[in-house]
């Protein structure tokens, strides 16, 4: 019997069966955008769909050049076009996928100049100000619209999705805070709702009855001025007319002041509002937004929730996620995070997308974990007269680095020891799911300590590996991480000053009034820790960020709650340059937003001058300054442990041709980057 009945039953949209419920949703890769990168982008794709999964919908293209999202970006406007993806689709389908295309129009989120949009009004995270649609460029817009999704199904693709949410131009349309229009486009809730029930119209009329529609509805919008449950409810009765076959869900807007997706939203934090709108419709609902694992998933179904559950981010950490869990192996799923460091970040920083956990995606065909040749493997002739000796390869650490090293090599084939001087793996990692929101880090460790475990991989706890220990490996991987970095400071060593690492890990409990000393990404999630109230739950979650009642507050937003900070907490940092500054695009804004609602008073520009019994004595702009608390954590960076390594390169082993490699904290010891340690860990296994 599967493990997940529900999720993984068979459904069928128009003409379309697919095999399963679990949609990989839509996110832009960068793979997208240049001709010659598309055959990254069918690997990438193949190797999800190998993995099982029942629909993947593509990042979104553009119906018209002034739609990029940036320039030259993916469009969906040529037959020739439509021609290059035929080699995509059909590699999907050989392996037995079903692929859709998303047609997506930027509007005024566009990084170009010569962006459109219902109205002028300027996105706040976009350096242009759009243009506003004649009343004829709107008519032509729509059009555009269903001539794409004539052109994807030209392409092979098995369906397409229509973006109308994520505040992207049809949302811009249908919320009266962007669409100030007088024409037949806008004015009411009504003629603002026209040019999505248009483009589908449209779309239904160039491409078969059966062939399926689906559209990507904004549920809540969460933006001043958005729209109201009503709104949303008539909004999907008028698309069910207008034949749409699916409708997908989508959360808040780009520029909404509530995060969405990171990794401090509880999971399934928005599954009850899918919920609503299924029972409103009679075409399948889709449920998106911080699903991660299959249990959820299919309780989503199970219950009646939705239909369909999209996971974008889980499908890159984990391409073979549907088949772990059909095959009830779904303590072997690599979990997403929802840290967007590597994957929304870096797209919006105009790279490729890839993911914290799994740096091979999107890099399918570059990093490569070959299998060790048969000749150089272990084994025995037929007569048992000869064995070859499989490579030996110690790593030493068992944080990010060494775990990514470790599982990675072994996956090659190689025979994997594994040392760790603590008495569990994780390093650092081990701290950083001790802070609220990332509980879900711990996710990661599982996921390892299985794979070492399922690999055979020999895992020595609580052991210090020595320069002895090594001497019979044919290769030593170092990744023996960092330790707290103290600064020269007199008074470093009063009774009321702790380490990071203290607070995390529990070693040290701090007062009621705390001195956080330095400000990167460490200080920042150390002063969150400080202020959380453990006692706080998914409802308050919502109160604090102001979430409310779409059929009561339009857009979903209501006051936000007062948090009660359980400490008061000073941040300092010695630049100049505002607190935070430094962390990632898409989830930094929502860190310091916390710090704000929990009263943390941010410092700048300070030097510090001593601790003792009075507190910590610093100047400020200068300004000699005391702040009076109970405890001082120490949060000033962090110093490569690199001693064995040191000791290898210089001292040898003989009769040893080990090559040493050094990764992780130990090569480097900036601002902790677990993007980096994993990436670079899996790296070197693959060069090995």
């Amino acid at each position: 019997m599967s493990p997940y009945p529900h999720l993984l039953e068979p459904v069928t949209l128009g003409d379309l069966t697919l095999r399963n419920r679990v949609v990989m949703g839509s996110m832009h890769t960068g793979l997208e955008d240049r001709p010659w990168d598309l055959p990254k982008l069918t690997a990438y794709f193949a190797e999800r769909a190998r993995g099982g999964v029942g629909l993947m919908i593509t990042g979104g293209y553009s119906p018209t050049k002034r739609g990029w999202l940036k320039p030259f970006a993916a469009e969906m406007t040529t037959r020739l076009q439509a021609m290059r993806h035929r080699d995509l689709t059909e590699t999907v389908h050989a392996e037995g996928g079903a692929i859709a295309l998303q047609v997506l129009h930027a509007g005024r989120y566009a990084y170009h100049p010569f962006s459109v949009s219902a109205s002028s009004k300027k996105s706040p995270i976009t350096p242009f100000r759009p243009s506003a649609l004649s009343t004829k460029g709107v008519d032509a817009t729509a059009t555009a619209f269903a001539r794409s999704v004539a052109l994807a199904r030209k392409a092979g693709y098995d369906a397409v999705e229509i973006m109308g949410s994520e505040g992207y131009l049809i949302n811009q349309f249908l919320a009266a805070r962007t669409n100030d229009r007088t024409d037949e486009w806008g004015g009411t809730a009504s003629k603002r709702m026209r040019f999505a029930v248009e483009i589908v119209r449209r779309s239904r009329e160039l491409v078969p009855e059966g062939f399926p529609i689906i559209y990507r509805i904004s549920l809540l919008d969460l933006v001043e001025d958005g729209q109201t449950w009503d709104e949303v409810v008539e909004l999907a009765h008028l698309l069910e007319d207008a034949g749409v076959t699916v409708l997908n869900t989508g959360i808040g807007w780009h520029e909404a002041r509530v995060p969405t997706i990171i990794t401090q939203v509880p999971p399934g934090a928005w599954r009850s509002l899918t919920a609503r709108l299924k029972a409103e419709v009679s075409v399948p609902v889709c449920a998106s937004n911080r699903i991660n694992s299959p249990e959820m998933a299919e309780d989503i179904v199970a219950t009646g929730g939705a239909d369909l559950v999209s996971m974008a981010r889980p499908l890159l950490a984990d391409p073979d996620f549907v088949n772990k869990a059909a095959a009830d192996r779904a303590d072997e799923i690599n979990t997403c995070i929802a840290c967007n460091q590597a994957c929304l970040d870096q797209v919006f920083a105009n790279q490729h997308a890839t993911c914290l956990v799994n740096p091979r995606a999107c890099r399918e065909t570059s990093l490569v974990l070959l299998p060790l040749p048969t000749s150089i493997r272990g084994r025995a002739d037929a007569k048992d007269v000869r064995r070859v000796e499989t490579p030996r390869v110690a790593v030493v650490g068992a944080g990010p680095a060494g775990l990514a090293a470790a599982v990675s090599a072994a996956e090659r084939g190689f025979a994997v020891t594994l040392f760790e001087k603590a008495d569990a793996i994780g390093g650092q990692f081990r701290l950083a799911m001790a802070v609220p929101g990332k509980e879900d880090f711990a996710e990661t460790l599982r996921y390892y300590g299985r794979r070492l475990e399922v690999l055979g991989v020999d895992v020595r706890l609580g052991l210090e590996a020595g320069l002895a220990d090594l001497a019979l490996y044919d290769d030593v991987i170092v990744a023996t991480g960092v330790e707290p970095r103290m600064p020269d400071l007199d008074g470093i060593d009063h009774p009321c000053v702790a380490s990071y690492a203290d607070v995390l890990s529990g070693r040290v409990v701090p007062g009621r009034r705390v001195a956080v000393v330095g400000a990167g990404g460490i200080g920042v999630d150390v002063s969150h820790f400080l202020v959380h109230d453990p006692a706080d739950g998914f409802d308050d979650w919502m109160a604090h960020w102001g979430v409310g009642d779409p059929a009561v507050h339009p857009g979903g937003l209501t006051e936000p709650k007062p948090r009660t900070p359980m400490r008061e907490v000073t941040l300092l940092q010695r630049k100049s340059t505002p607190i935070g500054i430094g962390l990632g695009k898409t989830s930094g804004w929502a860190h310091r937003a916390v710090l704000k609602q929990s009263g943390v008073r941010l410092v700048t520009g300070v030097t510090y001058d001593r601790i003792d019994d009075e507190g910590l004595h610093v100047r400020v702009d200068g300004e000699p300054t005391t702040y009076a608390v109970d405890t001082v954590v120490i949060c000033a960076g962090q110093e490569s442990v690199r001693g064995l390594y040191d000791g290898l390169v210089g001292t040898g082993i003989q009769g040893q041709s080990a090559a040493r490699w050094l990764i992780g904290g130990a090569d480097v010891a900036a601002e902790l980057d677990a993007k980096r340690a994993i990436e670079q860990g899996t790296r070197v296994a693959a060069g090995l």
